[in-house]
């Protein structure tokens, strides 16, 4: 319990200097509910923290109704980190990189914010639990459903940002892919030695 927990809290914080740092101030895009957030962002000028759990509501009410473990699993991890994302918000603008070495450390930060709350049964939950749903009705594979609504997510946000900032944004789904995916795939073996 503890472990799931300073999971949580360490996602929360990078996730929170990921976007916040690295992500907003080149108005860069990722995919899932943190994109649609992003969006929403740079449109109105909204928390994102604050829209990432407005959004989740409708997911969250399903969940509890027809896949409650999930509900349980990830409710923590998704506050938490709404919460980091708007604590560190005053980040933004504190460290000014290319854009390229932005779009690639964000989106490292971001993969391995999400990997290990993955890591520890929990997550941020968000469109995830959309594909889970879409899965459970068509048998589709969910890693290709979430694969597509991150794509239809950076392309409806490729009309805000434009094109140069949207070929980044592409730079930074597929970072956060391979380090989630990176983090997902280690194998805990006794002794805290961590392998792939």
């Amino acid at each position: 319990m503890i472990e799931k927990a300073m999971a949580i809290i360490v996602g929360s914080i990078l996730l929170g200097l990921g976007i916040n740092v690295f992500l907003v101030p080149y108005e860069l895009l990722d995919g899932g509910m943190i994109g649609i957030s992003l969006i929403i962002k740079y449109i109105w000028n909204v928390k994102i923290g604050l829209t990432i759990i407005l959004l989740s509501i409708p997911l969250y009410v399903i969940a509890w109704i027809y896949y409650r473990p999930y509900f349980y699993n990830s409710l923590h991890g998704m506050l938490l980190s709404s919460f980091m994302i708007d604590v560190l918000s005053p980040l933004r603008g504190s460290l000014k990189l290319p854009i390229l070495f932005s779009s690639i450390i964000g989106g490292v930060l971001v993969g391995a914010g999400i990997g290990l709350m993955l890591r520890h049964e929990t997550s941020t939950g968000g469109t995830d639990l959309l594909a889970q749903f879409i899965s459970k009705l068509t048998n589709y594979n969910v890693g290709i459903l979430i694969f597509i609504i991150d794509g239809i997510v950076i392309l409806c946000g490729s009309w805000i940002v434009g094109l140069d900032i949207f070929l980044y944004s592409v730079v930074v789904v597929t970072v956060v892919g391979v380090v989630t995916t990176l983090f997902t795939s280690i194998n805990k073996k006794e002794g805290g030695i961590f392998t792939l």
